[in-house]
């Protein structure tokens, strides 16, 4: 078409697998201050864990950035945005299940006795494995099945614990 030029402000068709990591991360958020609830059991706090609980927060801030950027810049897809962000974010991620570690330990021994058994450290492992071998490979399939399994882990973690 004759004087058709393609603004660089234009639209750009959505990629499945990156729209489904979003979704999780909104999951992963309602999930994560629902358990924040049991902060209120917290007998002491001192600056340090405010200060922790600060940080561990903006983890999943950063990770809602490297998702969703403003605009795609040199990107010609979400697909290529998405690939070319996957170590930053999948790394993050990762991070973001050490720390929950961390978190579920400030609500004390008897909190983690009472609520939790063999599963959260499994989970929170083999999602760090997962996540670091994600931040690796380019396959589609592998990332579609992951955040498949993810979603659906979550969901069904939330209902049997909560």
């Amino acid at each position: 078409m004759v004087g058709f030029v393609e603004s660089t402000n234009s639209p750009r068709k959505p990629y499945w697998i990156h729209l489904m990591w979003c979704g999780y991360m909104l999951l992963l958020i309602i999930h994560f201050w629902w358990w924040e609830a049991e902060l209120k059991n917290v007998s002491h706090w001192d600056f340090a864990k405010y200060l922790f609980l600060f940080l561990y927060i903006n983890t999943f801030y950063v990770l809602c950035v490297l998702l969703m950027p403003t605009n795609l810049g040199e990107h010609k897809n979400y697909v290529e945005y998405f690939f070319s962000r996957k170590k930053w974010f999948f790394g993050t991620l990762a991070f973001c299940f050490l720390l929950d570690f961390i978190d579920t330990l400030i609500k004390g021994r008897d909190y983690f006795f009472h609520h939790y058994n063999w599963e959260y450290p499994v989970r929170n492992i083999t999602h760090i494995i997962l996540c670091v071998v994600a931040m690796y490979t380019s396959n589609r399939k592998f990332h579609a099945v992951l955040v498949l399994l993810f979603i659906l882990y979550e969901l069904s973690y939330i209902f049997r614990l909560f």
